[in-house]
């Protein structure tokens, strides 16, 4: 059930963008201080953002830095944006100090022993994730996905829409064959028509709808998603340096604002041309898709709650084995100094 909550008025999910398709990589070796740089200054480490994002921008004009020196602090970019599974060990593992990740990709790992914890919130992506088919397909509502084959990353975003829409739709899970892909590895599996179709989110759709070949049959808002989007920080470096957390929040805040006002400044930071460009009819696509995201913003007791049914929710369905608690692994960023 959604619940009543205020709108919010800024831009896509922040750290991992629309083109970030690497898995993270490379992340360097351990550091238990995290961050004592040249000069006392605190390096936080954060995957590189690739082309487009509030990141990207911020990576190249400098403002990120420039941001996080009132709070003696510095980035240090490392590997590639990707997946949140390997993110998440790599902060477990002192490798890395912030990431990105949806509240379900979150759930799983934080039942493990996470070593993380969240500390804002972005909406629901409405129209940017869902249920992706071809175009032709014979596949014109979630019931035809009876007896198909729907490709999903196993405990993530993917698993997590499929399993609402079908809920949602009063199908039992089981009428459904799920195929377990990376993401990085689903395109050519979808355009091969070995899977019959892709619970996926913009990251990877934008490329296949600018295609003109597939559309969702259902979307975010459709499926009644409570996908949001989270930035995690490792637990360490938060109890180290809370007011570098906070910078780096007001930073993604105010840029995330900007970002939702003209999206186009956001894409193909560094090249306009290459695999990690969005041209044509995809970059009209993400620009859509941008506008209508919401913005990275403290998390506040109505998202924990949603939180919360998305937890219950993945137990219910036997994704994890117990309900995850996920109020034990967040920051109120408005309360650090």
């Amino acid at each position: 059930m959604h619940l009543p909550r205020p709108l919010r008025t800024a831009a896509a999910p922040a750290l991992l963008t629309a083109t970030a398709l690497l898995a993270l990589t490379a992340c360097g070796s351990s550091e238990a201080d995290s961050g004592s740089g040249a000069g006392g200054t605190v390096e936080i480490r954060i995957p590189d953002p690739g082309n487009s994002g509030v990141l990207a921008l911020g990576k190249k004009d400098g403002s990120l830095d420039k941001a996080l020196a009132k709070a003696g602090a510095k980035v240090r970019w490392t590997g590639s944006a990707g997946p949140f599974a390997p993110a998440a060990q790599a902060m477990n593992a002192d490798q890395l100090d912030i990431a990105t990740g949806s509240i379900t990709s979150g759930i799983t790992s934080l039942a493990q022993r996470p070593g993380f914890k969240f500390f804002t919130a972005v909406d629901p992506d409405a129209a940017g994730e869902g249920i992706l088919v071809k175009n032709g397909s014979g596949i014109g509502s979630v019931a035809d996905l009876v007896g198909r084959k729907v490709a999903v990353n196993q405990g993530g975003t993917g698993e997590y829409l499929l399993l609402k829409a079908l809920a949602k739709a009063g199908i039992p899970a089981d009428k459904v064959k799920r195929v377990y892909l990376r993401p990085d590895q689903t395109a050519a599996v979808f355009n091969a028509g070995k899977v019959d179709a892709w619970a996926v989110w913009a990251t990877y759709a934008v490329a296949e709808i600018g295609s003109g070949k597939a559309h969702f049959v259902a979307d975010g808002a459709a499926i009644g998603s409570d996908n949001y989007s989270l930035n995690a920080v490792r637990t360490g470096f938060a109890e180290q340096h809370p007011g570098v957390v906070k910078a780096l929040y007001r930073y993604l805040h105010d840029a995330s604002a900007k970002e939702k006002q003209d999206p186009a400044a956001y894409l193909n930071v560094f090249t306009d041309v290459g695999p990690t460009a969005v041209t044509g009819k995809a970059k009209e696509v993400q620009t859509a898709f941008t506008r209508k995201g919401g913005t990275v913003d403290p998390i506040g007791p109505e998202d924990i709650e949603r939180f919360e049914d998305v937890a219950g929710f993945y137990a219910e369905q036997k994704v994890t084995p117990d309900k995850v608690d996920v109020a034990a692994s967040l920051l109120d960023i408005e309360k650090l100094k």
